[in-house]
């Protein structure tokens, strides 16, 4: 099993530098920030952008893995996107997973000024965006033509540290979505109850089963948040454990988790202690 930890941006940047060395030293496997323009929870306060803040806690840590929890497609171009994850890549010296989503969060699109396609759009998007994606990270030079994107001759280089690629962690919670995962996917993500996950892994390796793919191939990751459980895991270390326990029950083996409030540090590194 794997442990992460996510923060959200919304601490000034001497506390993220703090806080991420922090996870590294305790021995977390990955640490993680989001892809909002303003945060869902709280729209009014400040929030810093992912990946230029990935660049710089990349330069600050020297173990730890880390990555964007997910990149909205929606915000960039997919060969941006590429061209970003590769410089990561090099500032970490291979330690980036590159996470994408299609993108969700309504009201930061009109804020800034972003369209946010129906959902059915919003899924063919995400499909050509991953392909191009993979493609351009894996070859020096890439040509794509699809309804959404295009690209001629792009040239990728240097080349990733990591070969063929960064890991690409996909996040999706539906069937159309999932069966993008089974054909790409080094890392699936989603959130949910341990029967959400559950059902969605059995969808998840059914395609993978259609398509002739190893389901054990691809990692599966849970991102959690207290609100979004029956416990907040941070309460106790017997808090985080039972629940560990029963997303492994059903087919987690990646737990990716809010960091927690302040007061609850020492229940961090108790769990630290434990895992690791």
């Amino acid at each position: 099993m794997r442990f992460g930890i996510v923060t959200d941006q919304n601490l000034p940047w001497s506390t993220l530098v703090e806080r991420w060395r922090l996870f590294e030293a305790l021995g977390f496997d990955s640490a993680w920030d989001c892809d909002h323009f303003i945060q869902p929870s709280r729209p009014t306060g400040p929030y810093f952008e992912a990946w230029t803040l990935l660049a710089a806690l990349a330069a600050v840590t020297d173990r730890i893995r880390i990555g964007v929890l997910v990149s909205c497609n929606t915000f960039r171009h997919p060969s941006l996107l590429a061209k970003e994850a590769l410089t990561v890549d090099h500032v970490s010296n291979g330690r980036l997973e590159l996470g994408l989503g299609a993108g969700w969060y309504e009201p930061e699109h009109p804020m800034f000024g972003i369209d946010l396609p129906p959902p059915a759009e919003l899924v063919g998007r995400y499909r050509e965006a991953v392909e191009l994606v993979d493609g351009l990270l894996r070859h020096d030079t890439t040509s794509y033509t699809g309804q959404f994107y295009q690209v001629r001759e792009a040239t990728m280089r240097p080349r990733p540290v990591q070969q063929p690629r960064p890991p690409l962690m996909l996040a999706a919670h539906k069937r159309k979505m999932l069966r993008i995962v089974a054909e790409y996917a080094d890392t699936w993500n989603s959130f949910g109850t341990p029967d959400e996950m559950r059902a969605r892994n059995a969808i998840l390796d059914e395609h993978c089963a259609a398509i002739g793919r190893d389901p054990n191939a691809i990692v599966r990751s849970l991102y959690g948040w207290a609100a979004m459980m029956p416990h907040d895991p941070w309460a106790s270390l017997d808090a985080f454990q039972d629940m560990v326990g029963r997303y492994a029950e059903a087919g987690v083996n990646e737990f990716l988790i809010d960091q927690p409030r302040p007061e609850q540090q020492a229940v961090l590194e108790r769990v630290a202690g434990v895992i690791f």
